[in-house]
């Protein structure tokens, strides 16, 4: 021990502050489980929401049926749901920059399964239209809401987390879509299974709505219901519109293609799809550790690129093997754009998290619902293979475009580390005889003297005494 040391130990401070050390060592793994908390509730929300658009996609044909819709009757009110998405965003925006995404994803969380049931019990086209346009409100708000807790969860460990999210969105789609076929094929009515659904999604909210992120990160100064997005959000949102076009046509027309242009069985016809999904919730689940390695913007370049060459592998060899293959190229190329887009829209300096996943979420879902549209249209006047080579063509400004980001700023760090580069510096000692390290380091060496990692509540430094 040095000179300082023994003089601490005779005034009897060393012991005491070293008990206060090992109180911090408790606080440390206190926080890494609540970041884990934190996580995991995020993640929960994320299935609540996937789990319920699935649900009622699986049931739309009973409902079509219990109403004696036409197809193009059924179009009409289907489009009830997309216009109550796109009118409620900017409200969306607004009302989790104002009061919160933690409580807005609640609200959303349990009202969003709920009208699962004024769905399942319309006996009319205009209650159908008015429960629809009010899911889409709903699914909206929560959209927001969980997706800018999962840019504070990613904040806070300084890490792309983003992807998993997103990942567990489509794991519940696909789940969703199970649970459905099985209470399908047992004849049991849609009311009640949106009403066990509903009342699993209640369940999962009581359970962990406590650990979900209780303050929003970011710029946190009141925003005004519309907001001009700056050059960075427009750009993010060009990028997402480029992306969810590309969606948006593969949801729609994958299973057209299939049929008129690849000519597969009548058993295959689903093949393209079901690879794009899959190939997508497997890219969401790679997608952070991905970023991580290569960056934002080299994986944002890579997913454009390899969403056009998907597309055009299809065209170019219209045959099921070779189609299949690209649509998997598809699918993992889009898995991680929109993750990256909200990731970097909520970390703005100039609006609010909430406004700004609002803004760069308008553009992007304009490219959603122009994409299907825009395919029909060149196929009517052309074929189906030209309109999907100029989908491919526009998948791939989101590498060009994506080119144009300015990614030096913190929480921007093109290596994916959003914590700077600065936390691994050392910091002055905060008194003699301690020595401090930043969170980010787990155990180095000073000379022989070995510093163990820890963090404070508030995520600062712990300071450990200098032993030897």
């Amino acid at each position: 021990m040095n000179l300082e040391n023994i003089n601490l130990v005779k005034r009897g401070a060393f012991w005491a502050n070293l008990n206060r050390t090992n109180k911090l060592n408790d606080t440390l793994f206190k926080k890494d489980n609540m970041l884990r908390r934190y996580r995991i509730a995020t993640s929960v929300f994320f299935f609540i929401a996937g789990l319920t658009f699935s649900t009622w996609a699986s049931r739309i044909p009973a409902i079509q049926a219990k109403l004696h819709l036409s197809d193009g009757a059924l179009g009409g009110v289907l489009f009830a749901l997309p216009s109550g998405l796109m009118l409620s965003l900017p409200l969306s925006g607004w009302l989790v920059s104002k009061y919160g995404s933690r409580p807005m994803m609640i609200a959303g969380a349990l009202f969003y399964p709920a009208i699962l049931l004024l769905l399942a019990s319309s006996t009319s086209v205009f209650q159908l239209t008015i429960s629809l346009f009010a899911f889409g409100v709903m699914g909206n708000l929560i959209n927001i809401a969980m997706n800018t807790q999962a840019v504070g969860v990613e904040s806070l460990y300084g890490r792309s987390v983003m992807a998993s999210f997103h990942g567990l969105w489509s794991l519940a789609g696909f789940t969703g879509a199970l649970v459905g076929g099985l209470f399908v094929s047992a004849g049991i009515s849609p009311l009640i299974h949106f009403s066990v659904i509903a009342a699993c999604a209640t369940l999962l909210v009581l359970l962990f709505f406590k650990n979900s992120l209780p303050h929003d990160t970011g710029n946190n100064e009141p925003q005004k219901l519309f907001v001009k997005p700056d050059a960075k959000i427009l750009l993010l949102g060009l990028i997402a519109f480029c992306t969810l076009l590309c969606e948006g046509a593969m949801a729609d027309w994958s299973g057209v293609y299939f049929k008129k242009i690849v000519e597969a069985p009548a058993s295959m016809i689903t093949l393209g799809y079901v690879a794009f999904t899959a190939m997508m919730a497997t890219g969401r689940f790679l997608g952070d550790w991905l970023v991580t390695k290569l960056g934002v913007k080299r994986m944002l370049q890579i997913s454009g690129t390899m969403i056009t060459s998907g597309l055009l592998l299809s065209v170019l060899f219209p045959y099921l093997i070779s189609a299949t293959l690209g649509f998997l190229l598809v699918g993992f190329g889009v898995s991680s754009v929109v993750p990256i887009v909200y990731g970097l829209a909520g970390k703005s300096k100039t609006m609010s998290p909430g406004t700004a996943l609002a803004s760069v979420s308008t553009i992007g879902f304009l490219g959603f619902l122009i994409g299907p549209p825009v395919i029909g249209f060149i196929a009517q006047a052309v074929n189906l293979r030209w309109s999907f080579t100029l989908i491919g063509i526009l998948g791939f400004g989101t590498a060009l475009l994506a080119r144009k980001l300015n990614l030096t700023g913190r929480g921007d760090d093109d290596s994916g580390n959003n914590e700077g580069k600065t936390n691994k510096e050392k910091p002055e000692n905060p008194r003699n005889g301690f020595v401090a390290w930043p969170e980010t380091l787990y155990i180095t060496a000073d000379n022989d003297n070995y510093v163990f990692h820890g963090r404070t509540r508030g995520g600062g430094y712990v300071a450990y005494p200098k032993i030897g």
